[in-house]
């Protein structure tokens, strides 16, 4: 294992990866981005990633999920990745990845969990009349959207919000949160305790 080396996984657009990166660029976040994984060959995600210099590497689609996981683990492992970060990633990560990293998988979600876990949780908030939405930075478990929470914030809900407009301003917030709980992580400032996770102050100096 390489100490501060991300590893990526998507399937879209990438604009969560985007942020994590230039943090990185900027120093703010203490690590690099080592590699970047998607399921989807036409992922925009990709093309950042090379861009950048980063391995970028689409898989079959024609990949079983075991086998999926299979592959993803292999190069996660093989490239020596401390963090996997999941950004926008649209398959359920399998045993064979979790399993591997204990404690190291992180993923952000657009609801406040543990409300409106799963796809379009936008648009399950809005059906559900909350006042309030928001995102959550979350340890990856075995069960879907259902680890140990690291960060949340909150976003307003509006009159005349659409799952679009709500969603445009949910993904601001993930773009300022994710990077913030990939810096504690890689700085040794989140400590795991069963379900809760401790925020450590940071070392002066």
């Amino acid at each position: 294992m390489t100490r501060g080396l991300i590893g990526v996984l998507l399937s879209g657009r990438g604009s969560n990866f985007k942020a994590i990166l230039e943090g990185c660029r900027r120093g703010e976040i203490p690590g690099t981005v080592g590699i970047v994984i998607s399921d989807n060959p036409n992922a925009q995600g990709l093309e950042i990633a090379r861009q950048a210099g980063i391995p970028a590497v689409a898989l079959d689609p024609a990949l079983k999920r075991k086998e999926r996981n299979e592959r993803i683990a292999e190069l996660l492992r093989e490239c020596g990745v401390e963090l996997v970060c999941l950004a926008g990633y649209m398959r359920i990560l399998g045993p064979e990845v979790v399993n591997l990293f204990p404690g190291r998988v992180l993923n952000v979600h657009p609801a406040l969990l543990p409300a409106f876990p799963g796809l379009e949780a936008q648009r399950q908030a809005l059906e559900y009349g909350v006042r309030f939405a928001g995102c959550t930075v979350h340890f990856v478990d075995n069960e879907l959207d259902h680890g140990p929470i690291v960060l949340q914030a909150v976003v307003p809900v509006e009159e005349g919000d659409t799952e679009e407009t709500l969603s445009a301003r949910i993904l601001e917030q993930e773009h300022r949160v994710y990077p913030e709980a990939v810096r504690l992580f890689l700085q040794g400032l989140l400590c795991l305790e069963g379900r809760r996770v401790r925020i450590l102050p940071s070392p002066r100096g």
